[in-house]
C-alpha cells in the first residue's frame, strides 16, 4: 500500500478520515505491528529524513540497510565516479562551449546533514581542472547543524580555495546567500516565500546588495547581535552595480545538497517545466542536476550526480535460488520499485524462467482526477496469477496512496486510500482460497498527512511523512505457528527475512533478524 502511513488520526489524515474495513480489521489482529519506514531504518543520514519509495523498496528487497545519502556521495567523489559519470561531463561541455557560467547552490558547512562543504570544494576544484573558467556559488548559511555562528568560519574555508584557483587566471566568487530557513530551504510546502527568496537571489540577483558575502554576514552580525546564521536574510553581491552571478540561459547549475527535503523546491523551480508556486519572473533555460536524486515519484531532478546504492544478493536472489517462482506487478508509476529497486537497483529478471514481472500502464493524467489509478486491472490480473497455482510467492504495489497523496487533494487521496483498501481485501480472499499467508505493508507515509495548519490556515503538504507504516500477517496455512519476534524499532529491512521464514526457509546470513519467532 504505497503512501499510506500511520498518522496522527486527525482531520489532516485521508487514513484515518477513509473507510478501511479491511486495515482496521488487519490493525486488530495479534499479527499486526508498526514498522520504521523513515531515516536511519532506510538508510537515511538521520531520522529526520523522510523515507520514499525507492529506499523503502531498496530495504524490503535487500534485507538489509545501505546508506543512501553522505556516504555515496563521498564514495563517489574519492573514487572519482561522481566525475566520471554520465551527467558530471554535459555540465562542463555546456559552459566551455558556450562560454558561461557554472553555479553551484546548497548548504554551506561541514554539519554532514544536508551536504558537506567538502563536497562542493571537490566539484569546484574539478570544474576548474577540467577548463571551467567561471564559478559562481550561492551559498546558503546553516547555524542548525553546526555552531549558530559559524557562517564566516566556512566562507573563509571556501574562499582561500577559491583565492587558489582564481589564481590561475579564472574567476569563480560567490554570488548570493542567505540564512537556511528563510532562503531557499523550505520543506514540505511549508512556505514558499522562503524559496521565492532563494530564486530571486539566486537567479534574478534581487536582494539586499553587499560587495561580499563576508560583508552580508558581518552587517546582519552587526544589525542584531541575536542573529543566528540560519536566520540571516537573503543577500546578493554585487559589484559596480550590478549582480555578479545571475543565472542565465546556457549555464550550468548543481544543488549540492543531498539530502532532498529542503532541496526539492528549489530543484522544483529550476526544473519543471510547468510551475505555479510564485512567478519566477524569467525561467533561464540551464543544463541542471542535483547531488542526488530527491524525489523518484517525481523524477525530480531529471539528472543527479550519485547513483543509488549497488545492492548485492537481494531475496529475489535467494528466491531464485531456492527455485521458488514468484511475480511482481504495479503499475507504470511503481512497476521500478517492485522490480529494480526490489531488487537492489538491478534492471531485468534474475531468472525469466521463474520469475513473471507485469506492468499495468498508468493513466496519464493528474492522479487526483482518477484516484482509483489501475487499481482494478492489478487486483485481476493478481488474483489470475494467484488462482493458477504457479507462483509461490507475489508481490503487489497499489500506488494510490502516494501518487494521489502528491496532489494534495484531501478527497482524492482518501477515495485512493479506500480503493486500496478493497484491492487488498481482494487479494486476502484470493490467497484465503488458496490457503496461502498475506503479508501487508506500506514502504512509506504520505495519504497519512495532507496539510498543515498554522494560525488557522491549512496549507496541503504533498511530501511524504516521517511515520512509521503498518505491518500485518494474514496466514491461512493449517501449520502455521508463530509470533512476533522482540525486536524494537523494527524497520522494512526486517522484511526481507520474514519472507523467507515464511515460505520455510532460513534468512540468509547478514540479512536484519525476521519478524516473526517460532
Amino acid at each position: 500500500m504505497d503512501g499510506v502511513g500511520i498518522g496522527k488520526q486527525d482531520a489532516a489524515d485521508a487514513v484515518f478520515l477513509a473507510n478501511t474495513p479491511t486495515l482496521d480489521k488487519l490493525m486488530a489482529l495479534p499479527t499486526y505491528r508498526e514498522l520504521r519506514a523513515h531515516g536511519k531504518a532506510v538508510g537515511m543520514p538521520s531520522d529526520e529524513d523522510m523515507g520514499n519509495s525507492e529506499v523503502g523498496h531498496n530495504a524490503l528487497g535487500a534485507g538489509r540497510i545501505f546508506d543512501q545519502g553522505a556516504s555515496l556521495v563521498r564514495t563517489a567523489i574519492d573514487t572519482g565516479a561522481l566525475f566520471a559519470g554520465p551527467v558530471w561531463s554535459p555540465l562542463i561541455k555546456n559552459v566551455i562551449e558556450a562560454q558561461s557560467t557554472f553555479h553551484w547552490i546548497g548548504l554551506l558547512s561541514d554539519g554532514n546533514v544536508h551536504s558537506h562543504i567538502d563536497h562542493l570544494i571537490a566539484m569546484v576544484r574539478h570544474a576548474a581542472s577540467e577548463g571551467v573558467r567561471r564559478g559562481r556559488i550561492h551559498v546558503l548559511l546553516d547555524g542548525r547543524d553546526v555552531a549558530e555562528k559559524s557562517a564566516l568560519e566556512y566562507l573563509d574555508r571556501l574562499n582561500s580555495v577559491l583565492a587558489e584557483i582564481n589564481g590561475a587566471g579564472n574567476d569563480y566568487q560567490v554570488a548570493s546567500g542567505g540564512g537556511r530557513m528563510v532562503t531557499t530551504m523550505d520543506r514540505y510546502n511549508a512556505d514558499w516565500e522562503i524559496v521565492k527568496r532563494g530564486w530571486d537571489a539566486h537567479v534574478l540577483g534581487l536582494a539586499r546588495p553587499f560587495p561580499d558575502a563576508e560583508t552580508a554576514v558581518q552587517t546582519f552580525y552587526d544589525e542584531d547581535p541575536k542573529a543566528i546564521d540560519q536566520y540571516l536574510p537573503s543577500f546578493t553581491v554585487v559589484k559596480e552595480g550590478h549582480p555578479i552571478g545571475t543565472i542565465n540561459d546556457g549555464d550550468s547549475v548543481v544543488m549540492f545538497n543531498f539530502r532532498g527535503d529542503r532541496a526539492i523546491e528549489l530543484t522544483m523551480a529550476l526544473d519543471s517545466d510547468e510551475f505555479s508556486r510564485f512567478d519566477r519572473v524569467r525561467v533561464p533555460q540551464i543544463c541542471f542536476a542535483g547531488m542526488m536524486q530527491y524525489d523518484g515519484d517525481l523524477h525530480l531532478p531529471r539528472q543527479f550526480l550519485v547513483n543509488p546504492p549497488a545492492i548485492e544478493h537481494p531475496v529475489g536472489d535467494y528466491m531464485c535460488g531456492a527455485g521458488l517462482r514468484s511475480f511482481a506487478i504495479s503499475e507504470t508509476q511503481k512497476y521500478g520499485h517492485v522490480t529494480y529497486f526490489w531488487n537492489g537497483n538491478n534492471s531485468g529478471y534474475i531468472d525469466p524462467n521463474l520469475e513473471l514481472y507485469v506492468e499495468v500502464p498508468s493513466d496519464r493524467i493528474q492522479f487526483d482526477q482518477a484516484p482509483d489509478m489501475q487499481a482494478v486491472h492489478i487486483t485481476d490480473k493478481a488474483i489470475e496469477l494467484i488462482e493458477s497455482g504457479k507462483f509461490d510467492f507475489g508481490r503487489i504495489n497499489y500506488p494510490n496512496g502516494d501518487m494521489v497523496g502528491h496532489t494534495g487533494n484531501l478527497e482524492a487521496t482518501i477515495r485512493a486510500v479506500e480503493t486500496t483498501d478493497y484491492s487488498v481485501k481482494r487479494i486476502i480472499d484470493a490467497v484465503s482460497a488458496q490457503g496461502g499467508a498475506v503479508m501487508v505493508l506500506a514502504d512509506h507515509g504520505n495519504a497519512d498527512e495532507m496539510f498543515t495548519e498554522k494560525n488557522g490556515i491549512r496549507t496541503p503538504k504533498t511530501a511524504h511523512t516521517l511515520n512509521p507504516v503498518p505491518c500485518a500477517i494474514m496466514d491461512f496455512r493449517r501449520n502455521a505457528v508463530y509470533q512476533w519476534a522482540e525486536i524494537p524499532n523494527a524497520g522494512l529491512a526486517n522484511v526481507a527475512a520474514t519472507l523467507c521464514n515464511l515460505l520455510g526457509y532460513h534468512a540468509p546470513p547478514g540479512y536484519e533478524p525476521s519478524l516473526i519467532a517460532f
